[in-house]
């Protein structure tokens, strides 16, 4: 047996006590909440990438696969990120378009989780936003076959010189047609705040099946 690193008793004994900062009440559009918290948790020193979102999808024989992906759009009623059409990701949501995200703003003593149905956007949105990308990652677009197997970091960097043989910097990178973006359309969005005693706050909005409009909720933590 490999030596024990840390015991069962010191994971145990890795918590720490809540603030008392509290969640009274929210905005009623969940939306609005968000961009509160988005801009609170950016303004945060501590935390590296408030855009950064955990992002669960489902495979074909029902396993679970979770990374982390960079907010970059809540408009249109959605949250809208960016990757390779040909990712393992991508192919999970073809198969299976619900899929969960999660902002984890701990240093905040914050989390925001979202299910909701991904979809596309328009070749257009996706064109858009690649082109305000730095040409590094305009490049990198092209030389990643992502989720795919690499032989060798090698591979990759001539992939990557390749490209950048074909479009120097300075040049108009165009967006490789298995790149663009999706738009996740929440069904439930819900925020929590931890608090002491583990008596953390939590509140949720769901969508009401016959109109469409949001209702807010509390639960218990």
């Amino acid at each position: 047996m490999a030596e024990e690193i840390v015991t069962r008793d010191e994971i145990r004994a890795m918590r720490r006590s809540y603030s008392d900062a509290g969640l009274e009440t929210l905005p009623d559009n969940p939306f609005e909440a968000f961009a509160l918290w988005l801009k609170d948790a950016h303004e945060n020193s501590v935390i590296v990438e408030a855009n950064a979102m955990v992002l669960s999808t489902v495979t074909a024989d029902s396993q679970i696969n979770t990374r982390t992906v960079l907010l970059k759009d809540i408009s249109d009623g959605g949250f809208t990120f960016f990757t390779n059409y040909q990712s393992r990701k991508a192919h999970g949501i073809e198969l299976n378009p619900n899929v969960s995200l999660l902002f984890p703003w701990y240093a905040m003593e914050r989390q925001v989780s979202i299910s909701g149905v991904a979809e596309k956007v328009s070749a257009q949105e996706s064109d858009d936003y690649f082109a305000t990308r730095p040409w590094g990652s305009q490049i990198g677009a092209w030389a990643s076959a992502q989720s795919s197997h690499l032989a060798s970091r090698e591979e990759l960097e001539q992939r990557f010189a390749g490209a950048a043989e074909k479009w120097p910097e300075g040049t108009a990178v165009p967006r490789p047609a298995h790149w663009g973006g999706y738009r996740v359309t929440p069904l439930n969005i819900e925020f929590w705040q931890g608090r002491y005693s583990r008596l953390h706050d939590r509140l949720r909005y769901e969508r009401t099946t016959t109109s469409g409009d949001w209702e807010l909720s509390r639960y218990y933590p």
